[in-house]
């Protein structure tokens, strides 16, 4: 089981930037783009933004379904690092988690609009994930994103933390 140390406390200034990178995926890891439709069925490499207190509620005890949202009730995840490691929005980065998960999928449904007719109950049409499609209106960054309305379909594997990297001329080829 993955714990979450109590390292000391590090002094972000405004000048650092903060850099997240997934640069471990090994052979054997089904990472399909993003911007391709997921499968029916199959499980997927995918991604979830959260607090360093709640990775470690979710590493103990397992997801919590949202009550609600933009697909409805559901976990929200993506196969985008990049949309990941923007949540949860109202905190500073440094403070920001990413959870590396398997999902099985199941079903799929593509909601790829706003005010779709399944938008909110693909659920109960049968449907195991809601997927959005980057650049099809429905989320303001134009990343795609999921919601699995079942959690026990995600198996978290661990947790990527920023990197922060000092101002410096090379600071962006890190």
């Amino acid at each position: 089981m993955f714990r979450l140390s109590s390292a000391a406390v590090i002094q972000y200034t405004s000048l650092d930037f903060i850099m997240w990178a997934e640069n471990d995926l090994g052979p054997g890891i089904p990472c399909l783009e993003s911007y391709a439709e997921p499968g029916d069925g199959k499980v997927y490499l995918m991604y979830h933004g959260t607090s360093r207190f709640s990775a470690q509620q979710i590493m103990m005890s397992g997801f919590k379904p949202s009550a609600g949202g933009m697909l409805g009730p559901g976990v929200y995840l993506s196969r985008d690092l990049n949309k990941a490691s923007r949540y949860p929005l109202n905190l500073p980065e440094h403070e920001r988690v990413v959870l590396r998960v398997f999902a099985n999928v199941g079903r799929v449904k593509r909601i790829d609009r706003q005010d779709h007719p399944m938008q909110k109950t693909w659920h109960s049409h049968g449907y195991d994930t809601a997927w959005c499609p980057p650049l099809c209106g429905m989320v303001p960054s134009g990343l795609e994103e999921d919601c699995v309305w079942d959690p026990t379909r995600i198996k978290v594997i661990d947790a990527i933390y920023p990197n922060v990297v000092p101002p410096g001329p090379y600071s962006w080829y890190q």
